[in-house]
């Protein structure tokens, strides 16, 4: 999939259908000219239904078509015939889109598991035919019921990434080398800020033919949870990480620093992905001598507590092995 064919926002518009109408008929046969009621009810107007399909990655195939309207209920008509419903609209997004009322941003719903169904957006109830109101004290009603009309809404589909591990890291820090090197994914790469400018997935290889999925969210920078930069485009992508792997540039200035950057953001966009499984891998790792590298394990060591990390190169191949084991062995500890 390239990148300029994930689409992961998107408002679309959706219409239930109306109800049909009730029937007042009266049961007319050749010896029978005075029979009582019996006009069927319309049938219901049709619903909008969410249908989670886990062969979608993007929601690309909203960019032609936006507009969705269901089928009108038929009416009913005489021997108490009950019209026929009207044709629902089944709509397929990936798993991890989250479903909100365009008008007043309330979820309506997410979709986590394969196959699941949902009524977004009910049709209107068929109205009652005469049939139904007929009594002791009134054996030849007139009247029948109209159907309701269906109703109408905007919707915003947001597609949160579900991926086993989050890469997250400053812009240029090598999220999108690391990726392409541990998977068969090509994202776009660059020695400029926001190369990556759309999450990319890729399916790491593990050993004895195991696998995980892990994502690259494009870089973050100081002030990202209010907006700045790429912003809220892509912190909500993190939410659904299992684990978080904190990509931090050997030749950094200040590790520590660029570390709790990070972590501040995401604290200030969603405090509970402070509680998400955490690693670190120093990227670059095959441009500092020995010296250095037991400089920056002591710093970490003294000021991060209690979070596993890895020296890296995606260039020369150091620690790659290392660091899968070590997200392996995380995502799998509860097993």
């Amino acid at each position: 999939m390239t990148e300029g064919n994930f689409v992961d926002y998107v408002k679309i518009n959706i219409s239930s259908g109306n109800g049909g109408k009730g029937s007042a008929h009266f049961r007319r046969e050749k010896f029978i000219t005075k029979g009582g009621p019996d006009g069927g009810d319309g049938g219901r107007g049709g619903n909008v239904i969410i249908i989670s399909d886990k062969s979608l990655w993007t929601l690309y195939h909203f960019k032609f078509q936006k507009h969705f309207k269901c089928g009108h209920g038929g009416d009913g008509s005489k021997n108490r015939s009950t019209g026929s419903d009207g044709k629902d609209v089944k709509i397929k997004v990936p798993l991890g889109t989250v479903i909100k009322d365009a008008e007043s941003n309330k979820i309506i719903y997410e979709t986590i598991e394969d196959g699941e169904e949902k009524i977004i957006l009910e049709g209107g109830k068929g109205g009652l035919g005469n049939w139904n109101f007929r009594s002791s004290t009134n054996q030849a009603p007139r009247y029948s019921q109209p159907g309701l009309k269906g109703k109408e809404m905007q919707l915003t589909l947001e597609l949160k990434l579900l991926a086993d591990v989050g890469l997250v890291g400053l812009p240029n820090v090598g999220k999108s080398t690391l990726l392409k090197t541990l998977t068969s994914a090509k994202p776009k790469i660059g020695n400029y800020e926001f190369t990556t400018l759309k999450p990319n997935l890729g399916i790491v290889e593990y050993r004895n033919f195991k696998s995980f999925v892990i994502a690259d969210i494009p870089g973050i920078i100081e002030g990202a949870s209010e907006g700045k930069g790429l912003g809220h485009y892509f912190l909500r992508h993190i939410e659904r990480n299992s684990v978080l792997l904190f990509l931090l540039s050997a030749d950094s200035k200040d590790i520590v620093k660029e570390y709790e950057v990070l972590l501040n953001e995401l604290k200030k966009y969603n405090p509970e992905l402070i509680d998400k499984q955490r690693l670190i891998a120093i990227s670059k790792s095959d441009l500092i001598n020995q010296k250095d590298v037991e400089k920056i394990k002591n710093k970490i060591s003294s000021c991060i507590k209690n979070i596993p990390f890895e020296f890296i190169s995606s260039v020369s191949n150091k620690g790659l092995v290392e660091i899968k084991d070590m997200m392996w062995k995380v995502l799998n500890e509860d097993v």
